[in-house]
């Protein structure tokens, strides 16, 4: 592939138009030189930038136009981030295999094959002209710096040394090409196509239950008896974890559908009227699969215009998460059904044809390229239908299936949304900004002025035919999506009477919103974390912003005390276990005996009665585990799916649950309950992706241990899961199947307007690479929940100060 990027013209009086990086230590008065170092000509830069970096290495950025700060924002995150911008570069545009192998050939034609297809010159250019002119400088600032490492190659990552490659050179139109967003419930319409041919619909609900309560139908035409994983094809590829076989440990099954059911988020943001200091409190702390690197860069973008500071993804320019100087802003998971399959007829003897509207139509075809190291170039195929992308065929039964997606769609630049939402000044603009916005995102809002708002944005199909989204469809035309719905068709809220508002992943459509209309989605993430949210925030009257770091931290488990109350008293061989648990207060903490014993024994519970409630010929077709509300209200009220008897067959197996679970916390932890832990199962550590390489493993020590406990689990506010479902063969290499595997790493709570009062975290750290000191200076005060200062006046930029930097511009050398 070859890479375009563009740069802005430069001035080349500085220095005799050669750059220079200079570093130098702070005093009280910062020192304007440093120790000599190689002079690189940083191309693109318009003027020199100031970069003052503080204790936990987040680069406060000077500049004297938006475009330098971008540049420089781009320029940093490739200093500290380099192999995981170029890693996730590469694996969105189709560019693994050159590095990894042959392996890695299907995840490179997935992602080719969902690449935007049409003028990407033509989207680019219709991008308001400030976001046009932000990503065009944050791709030059990384192209500078990957240049400057060409002349000083002792600055490359260790990882692309060990493994013997260079990163690629950043071209600013793939950030319009970039596109592939998948969700992951397009599994869950061949599920419900694979249980309704066995009549067995009704087993859905045991997994995801449908919110707002709908009725599956079947659409018409469709042969539900045909469908099958394979149909999910080249989207399933998409989706499936890379195989990082020979280069990573044992995947713990259905590792990335794991994942996908826990990542989410908490925001909330409090009014005036409820504050104790008469400002809005925003907070903040999204959810995510824990690894080192983690997932947040922290930067600070200031230049006439523009001053904006907090969590940004290594690879999207500008900050996700964070306040500029008119408002702060959060986000969590939305819900929206973003994906559909389509099953198409094929001709009996032209497979690449099919029939759409009442005639057989030519799919359309590219060919592409994939370089595979070590091995020939493989030349593969991609097919579209009218749709979208063609996922799998199957000439023999005459079908394939294609996929609709809402940001395949033109216009939905998701990437570089950021931009307009930093540059935003108040309500209407930042409304305005979100209309770029294409997943799907409760968005928070609080600015000086006082006004809180929630507004829910991301792509909205437009379908047809009465479809819901929740089988696959025909692709014969009749069901086909009609474009993207407005911004204004999502629910929004501005200053709620109510005087809070607060997102948890749960369902928030409105009472009176016309859901069956527009189908945003019926699959939303149980409410256990939002009502704790609420209860805390309904309860408070002059809110502070160290009751919502304590609230982003709050361990209470109203799911476990609820599942406790069911556990009859008897037997009395267990009856010191049982009082243990009876006398729990709910919070899951590290240092809780009980909180190990419940964990422990709720795993057991849901495969107990998975068991019990799923026949055995709809195991590979309904996946473990049950849906938390779904088991608990079963436990509440059993029915005769388990018996005539039911509250003795469910007495049952709570006790029988609790005896495996004792006997397993006995063998983990020791005889003694008294010395019991939570923390001592539930430990945090992170190792790098390609850990199970040698030489990798050896260059970058593992994040965190046995010594890093940790309380929560899923259904806390402070969100802290792990994964129980681990393959035979990593037990038996010791993995720990309680351990943390995604939480909150980045954290922030904001003082709306005074600014410099706000807090945040960004576990591991802000730096990728083990001779750094900001490597995992975080992992401390993040298992301590000891928020630092998020700076942002000059006066305490300047205070908390350790390194100065000046980015200068001038000519590249040849």
């Amino acid at each position: 592939m070859t890479h375009h990027a563009t740069v802005f013209s430069r001035r080349h009086a500085l220095l005799g138009g050669v750059a220079a990086c200079l570093f130098a230590n702070l005093s009280r008065k910062p020192a304007h030189a440093g120790p000599s170092a190689r002079m690189t000509g940083l191309e693109g830069l318009q003027a020199s930038v100031d970069i003052f970096e503080d204790r936990w290495g987040v680069p406060h950025v000077q500049a004297g136009s938006i475009a330098d700060a971008f540049f420089a924002n781009g320029y940093l995150v490739a200093r500290d981030r380099l192999w995981q911008l170029d890693f996730e570069y590469r694996r969105a545009i189709g560019r693994l295999a050159e590095v990894y192998g042959a392996k890695f050939v299907p995840s490179d034609t997935a992602n080719r094959l969902f690449l935007f297809r049409g003028d990407a010159g033509a989207e680019f250019a219709a991008l308001p002209q400030t976001v046009q002119t932000c990503a065009t400088a944050y791709v030059a600032g990384i192209n500078a710096y990957l240049k400057e490492i060409q002349q000083t190659p002792e600055k490359l990552s260790e990882e692309f040394r060990i493994f013997s490659y260079n990163p690629l050179r950043w071209d600013v139109l793939d950030l319009v090409r970039m596109r592939a967003e998948a969700t992951g419930n397009t599994k869950g319409e061949v599920r419900r196509a694979q249980l309704a041919a066995k009549n067995a619909l009704a087993y859905d609900a045991l997994i995801q239950p449908l919110r707002p309560a709908h009725i599956l139908k079947v659409p018409d035409g469709l042969d539900v008896h045909a469908v099958s994983e394979q149909d999910l094809g080249w989207f399933g590829v998409l989706q499936a974890a890379l195989p990082l076989a020979g280069v990573h440990d044992v995947k713990a099954k259905h590792e990335e559908d794991h994942r996908r059911a826990n990542e989410g988020s908490n925001a909330w943001i409090i009014a005036p009227s409820r504050t104790a200091t008469g400002r809005p409190i925003l907070a903040n702390d999204p959810h995510l699969g824990f690894g080192s690197p983690g997932p947040r860069h922290v930067i600070h973008l200031t230049a006439p215009g523009l001053n904006v500071i907090g969590g940004g993804t290594p690879g999207m320019p500008g900050v996700m998460q964070g306040h500029n100087e008119h408002f702060a802003f959060g986000r969590t998971n939305f819900h929206i059904d973003q994906e559909d399959l389509f099953v198409l007829r094929t001709h009996p003897h032209h497979p690449d044809r099919y029939f759409h509207k009442g005639q057989w139509v030519e799919m359309e075809q590219e060919t592409t390229t994939i370089a595979v190291r070590g091995e020939a170039a493989r030349t593969v195929t991609l097919r579209y239908a009218a749709q979208g992308p063609v996922v799998s065929t199957d000439p023999a039964r005459q079908r394939a299936v294609s996929v609709a997606a809402t940001w395949l769609y033109p216009g939905a630049n998701g990437m570089l949304a950021n931009i307009g939402i930093n540059l935003a000044q108040d309500w209407a603009s930042f409304r305005q900004a979100l209309k770029l916005h294409t997943s799907p995102t409760n968005f928070t809002y609080a600015d000086t002025a006082g006004n809180i708002g929630w507004q829910a944005a991301g792509g909205l199909p437009h379908r047809s035919g009465g479809h819901d989204g929740l089988l696959p469809a025909p692709g014969d035309g009749q069901y086909d999506w009609q474009g993207l719905q407005p911004l204004d068709a999502l629910p929004s809220s501005f200053n709620p009477t109510v005087g809070w508002f607060g997102t948890s992943n749960e369902l928030n459509l409105p009472a009176d919103y016309p859901y069956e209309e527009r189908c945003v989605s019926y699959e939303w993430k149980d409410p256990y974390r939002y009502q704790r949210v609420a209860e805390v925030l309904q309860e408070t009257n002059r809110a502070t912003l160290a009751q919502s770091v304590a609230l982003q931290h709050d361990t209470l488990s109203h799911l476990a005390l609820a599942v406790v109350a069911c556990l009859p008293d008897q037997p009395a061989s267990l009856a010191a276990e049982v009082a243990l648990l009876k006398q729990w207060d709910g919070h899951v903490d590290a240092s809780s005996a009980a909180a190990a014993l419940y964990e422990v024994w709720w795993s057991k519970l849901n495969v107990l009665f998975y068991q019990a409630l799923v026949p055995e010929d709809l195991r590979g077709i309904v996946p473990q585990p049950l849906n938390a509300s779904v088991l608990l209200a079963f436990l509440q009220a059993p029915d005769s799916r388990i018996g005539s008897h039911p509250e003795s067959a469910r007495d049952a197996l709570l006790v029988t649950a609790l005896q495996q679970a004792v006997e397993e916390v006995r063998d983990r932890l020791g005889p003694v309950m008294a010395a019991w832990r939570w923390g001592a199962l539930h430990t945090v550590q992170m190792r790098h992706p390609l850990h199970a390489s040698y030489a990798v493993a050896k260059a970058f020590p593992p994040v965190g241990g046995e010594t890093a406990q940790s309380g929560g689990d899923a259904y806390t506010v402070m969100a802290r899961w792990y994964n129980p479902d681990l393959s035979a063969k990593a037990l038996a290499q010791g993995r720990n199947p309680y351990a943390v595997t995604g939480g909150a790493s980045y954290l922030m709570v904001c003082d709306v307007g005074a600014w410099d009062q706000s807090v945040f975290l960004n576990f591991p750290g802000q730096a990728a690479q083990p001779q750094n000191r900001h490597y995992d200076d975080f992992l401390a005060p993040w298992l301590k929940g000891a928020m630092q200062p998020l700076v942002f006046s000059p006066h305490a930029v300047q205070a908390a100060a350790r390194r100065r930097q000046v980015l200068y511009p001038g000519q590249a050398t040849p």
